[in-house]
């Protein structure tokens, strides 16, 4: 691939990934979630927007090592579940935040993080670097994961 169509390539993914941190974005926490009761190891309201630019950009290195790195005929097995995890990454921040449908986003957040292990294993085929890149966002959503079962239970399930 020419340096040209890789930044391409690059660019591509940060806008997806763009537009799926825009879905968090257009639902932000707002009043309800203050006001909600919340598991002891709720990070700060200021750790969330670090965290995810951190996640986002990582997740879009993933997408393009794992593009460069993917022969043509198998791209599309590779990237698909990438692709999904991204829809069920912007679904989440609506049915939480934007519906607060607390037991609805915990069952979206255990689909995201199925999508997330097969990601891992697809880009691991071609890349264990674009595999890599890709474990702490799978760690934080077990996190996430976590607090919004808690945060579902505490606040009567």
């Amino acid at each position: 691939m020419t340096p040209t169509r890789s930044a391409l390539v690059l660019f591509g993914w940060l806008a997806l990934v763009t537009l799926t941190a825009l879905t968090g974005i257009a639902t932000p926490p707002g009043e309800w979630y203050a006001g909600l009761a919340k598991p002891p190891l709720t990070p700060p309201d200021l750790a969330f927007p670090i965290a995810w630019t951190t996640l986002y950009l990582l997740m879009a290195l993933a997408a393009w090592r794992a593009t460069l790195a993917a022969p043509a005929m198998a791209r599309w097995h590779t990237l698909w579940p990438f692709v999904a995890q991204l829809a069920a990454n912007a679904l989440w921040s609506i049915l939480f935040f934007g519906l607060h449908w607390m037991g609805l986003a915990l069952l979206d957040l255990l689909l995201l993080w199925g999508l997330i292990v097969l990601t891992i294993r697809r880009f691991a085929r071609v890349s264990s670097v674009a595999a890599w890149l890709l474990v702490p966002y799978l760690a934080w959503v077990s996190f996430a994961a976590y607090l919004n079962a808690a945060t579902w239970w505490l606040n009567g399930g």
